[in-house]
């Protein structure tokens, strides 16, 4: 009998630690998952979730509201519009002729399917017709997308506006360090410091200040988190507080396009090195300027 309890007792032990084992190796498994990359923005109690392309081409969406000199009420209806229509991609296929962001008609004047698949284009255009509807700012968002898509269901852009307003809030910003990316820090990436200052232009066009790009000896001393792993900085001074929050959130959806390592501004610093984290304070990051630091090293 005795025998028999010892013998229970001696496999009870074993499952436990089999468990226990089980339960290690599962957590050094979920521990050692490569980060899966992601943008999100929160304001007003809401919250999104993005891709990075996804990410990208909401921030052109709110970038060109401001480079046109919309409300962000615009950039919300844009937004929304863009999630139902495309998912917020680029798609080139859609109902019968309809293409890009919007899922704008060839057939219905918007544009060649070249210039349709252009964003800048695509984007710039909906605006335009958006400007056309009186009123457009006081209606329900749902209500004016529709007067700009004449779509077969507007009512289905309502479900959209928690994340649209999120998203243009934040992107035109107005709610700071409410959008951020998670992106991997393990892979090979092209620093283009050039290359980021020119679609910014083309994104904000003036609007977002004067922006050049610095390879000095200045670069350490910028107000950088980890200047010392800087060589090159794009610096913007912002007209306002709320354009350079919107440039520096552009310039983290931009962040993987263009190998940025850091984004500084007002206080708070987002990298890549710790991006999950999102924004936080910066001992050096200054108030007045808008710094995206690049390692062209990596």
């Amino acid at each position: 009998m005795i025998r028999k309890i010892l013998g229970y007792l001696l496999i009870a032990l074993i499952a436990g630690g089999l468990v226990v084992v089980g339960s290690v190796v599962a957590s050094e498994l979920i521990l050692r998952q490569p980060l899966k990359e992601h943008c999100s923005a929160s304001a007003g109690g809401a919250t999104v979730r993005l891709t990075v392309e996804e990410a990208e081409n909401a921030a052109l969406i709110s970038a060109l509201s401001i480079r046109l000199g919309m409300p962000p009420r615009a950039a919300t209806i844009a937004l929304a519009t863009a999630f139902q229509e495309s998912g917020m991609r680029n798609i080139d296929y859609g109902h019968l002729d309809s293409l890009g962001l919007f899922q704008q008609r060839p057939s219905q004047g918007w544009g060649s399917p070249e210039q349709i698949l252009d964003p800048y284009y695509s984007t710039t255009t909906f605006y335009t017709a958006l400007a056309k509807v009186d009123g457009y700012t006081e209606m329900e968002i749902a209500d004016a997308a529709q007067k700009v898509q004449i779509s077969a269901d507007g009512s289905a852009y309502a479900q959209h506006e928690p994340g649209a307003r999120a998203l243009a809030s934040s992107l035109t910003g107005y709610s700071p360090g409410g959008f951020f990316c998670a992106l991997r820090d393990d892979e090979p990436r092209a620093a283009r410091p050039d290359g980021l200052r020119a679609e910014l232009t083309k994104a904000f066009g003036d609007r977002a200040g004067p922006a050049r790009v610095r390879r000095d000896a200045d670069t350490r001393a910028a107000g950088l988190g980890r200047g010392d792993e800087a060589t090159a900085v794009v610096e913007v001074d912002p007209p306002s507080s709320s354009t350079g929050w919107a440039v520096a959130q552009w310039a983290v959806a931009y962040a993987k396009r263009y190998g940025v390592t850091e984004v500084s501004y007002d206080g708070r610093v987002w990298s890549l090195e710790d991006s999950s984290e999102g924004w936080h304070d910066g001992e050096n990051a200054p108030s007045n300027r808008v710094l995206i630091a690049f390692d062209e090293r990596r």
